[in-house]
């Protein structure tokens, strides 16, 4: 009963901690890796993440020129032979030289910057 108590003021148990602390870092770095690629649009998001070892999330929002809301995910799965990527939970398709080229510069400055801004300290 005191262990309840103890948890409810310092903010659930420690799974719990640790899980918002990874999803606070994860949206932390996806801001980070959204701004590589230039000023964000006003009105838009864009996010680029490291979800888990293999695979790599390209987000973004925008409002179109007739004033819509749009967005677009892209899911990229890295294989050990090849990339496969996915949009809007579409089928998944192996990329190219030249998007493996882009996926891979982008993975370099996102780990540079993120390294630089989150986890230089470390």
């Amino acid at each position: 009963m005191f262990r309840k108590i103890i948890n409810s003021i310092v903010g659930g148990s420690q799974e719990e901690r640790r899980a918002e602390l990874h999803r606070n870092l994860i949206r932390h770095e996806a801001q980070i890796g959204g701004a590589l690629f230039g000023p964000i649009p006003k009105g838009g998001r864009r996010d680029f993440f490291c979800l888990d070892e293999r695979t790599w999330v390209w987000h973004e929002e925008w409002i179109d020129a007739t004033g819509l809301h749009r967005n677009r995910t892209t899911r990229y799965t890295v294989r050990p032979n090849s990339i496969l990527k996915t949009q809007d939970g579409g089928h998944y398709q192996e990329i190219g030289a030249e998007e493996a080229a882009h996926l891979r510069l982008a993975v370099q400055l996102y780990q540079e910057r993120t390294k630089a801004e989150m986890y230089s300290f470390v």
